[in-house]
């Protein structure tokens, strides 16, 4: 058996699973602001509110795959993709905390704000 082979096509559907499923967590994270009103926002966040932390196990899953299969190339991509990473993980703190605060919050905007700029940092990085 070719397991080079068979981890790269398990990394390949991690990643493309985390794409498919998170973009559409972060396509409504960004869309939030331009809803029309505070139950359509409602609406929008109860329809990934399930879902939403499940979707990163995807991305976690393809580093730890590439890491146990290629880790020369999990040093290399980690030390040149630092940054983008670093600002990635506070996207998703910034969307973790929003997602969890925003139902009990005096100040939906605030956390309203925080969840689209965590969705967009994220989508950008």
């Amino acid at each position: 058996m070719d397991y080079a082979l068979i981890a790269y096509l398990f990394l390949g559907f991690s990643v493309v699973m985390y794409v498919v499923l998170d973009g559409f967590d972060l396509g409504i994270g960004m869309l939030l602001p331009f809803a029309g009103d505070a139950h359509a926002r409602e609406l929008m966040i109860a329809s990934v509110a399930q879902v939403w932390d499940g979707n990163e196990t995807w991305l976690v899953l393809g580093g730890v795959v590439l890491f146990a299969a290629f880790p020369v190339a999990y040093g290399i991509l980690l030390a040149a993709w630092y940054v983008p990473l670093s600002l990635m993980l506070v996207a998703r703190v910034l969307r973790g905390v929003a997602f969890e605060y925003r139902p009990e919050a005096r100040w939906k905007g605030l956390w309203t704000a925080s969840l689209c700029a965590g969705s967009l940092l994220a989508a950008f990085c």
